[in-house]
């Protein structure tokens, strides 16, 4: 496996795009909490929601590249993201009110709001790591060396992003803001990515 300065730009890439997806999800905590509370039951909910979102995503990304093996088809889902989260300051509020209005601020309701704030945006990032696997391995010979790596460097982007999120941002700008930062990061990634132009 040859790494170009092409594919070492796109796993740079995944590591940041990795960190958004954690640092979103502490941040989904802080819209959450004054609604639901910050007990485990609300943590429960913001987990399943993300773990279902990736799931989603990695079985969408993987249908996707094999039919369409382009990172700019990704990086088209990664603007969906960058959009979602943009805007999520400004409805969030609306949208959370009516779920505990309709719904109380029990399971279902938990869940409901979790699900509407992360699932879709955590879904499209999700994608990126099945295009980015097919459209960078050259042979077969290498293809767990290239999985493996590709999701070592997702996961280390996680760890960085819910602590930097975490300790440095939220203590100090507030969370809408924080919230627009993820999406122009997600922004810049998706032009990256559809500038890249990397196709199998």
């Amino acid at each position: 496996m040859r790494l170009s300065g092409r594919i070492i730009l796109v796993q740079a890439i995944v590591f940041v795009l990795g960190s958004v997806v954690m640092g979103f999800e502490m941040l989904a905590s802080r819209y959450l909490f004054p609604y639901f509370g910050g007990s485990i039951e609300t943590w429960g909910a913001l987990i399943s929601t993300v773990l279902s979102a990736l799931m989603v995503g990695y079985s969408l990304g993987g249908y996707l590249v094999d039919r369409r093996p382009d990172l700019r088809l990704s990086s088209l889902l990664i603007a969906l993201a960058a959009i979602w989260l943009y805007g999520l300051p400004f409805l969030s509020k609306p949208v959370l009110v009516f779920i505990i209005q309709s719904f109380g601020d029990g399971a279902l309701a938990t869940i409901s709001a979790s699900v509407v704030l992360m699932f879709v945006p955590l879904s499209c990032l999700g994608t990126l790591l099945p295009f980015v696997i097919r459209v960078i391995l050259t042979d077969i010979d290498h293809a767990g060396r290239v999985a493996g790596l590709s999701y070592a460097i997702s996961t280390l982007g996680n760890i960085f992003g819910t602590l930097f999120v975490t300790f440095a941002l939220i203590p100090r700008f507030p969370v809408s803001l924080i919230t627009e930062w993820l999406a122009l990061v997600s922004a810049f990634g998706a032009v990256l990515l559809y500038l890249l132009r990397l196709k199998r």
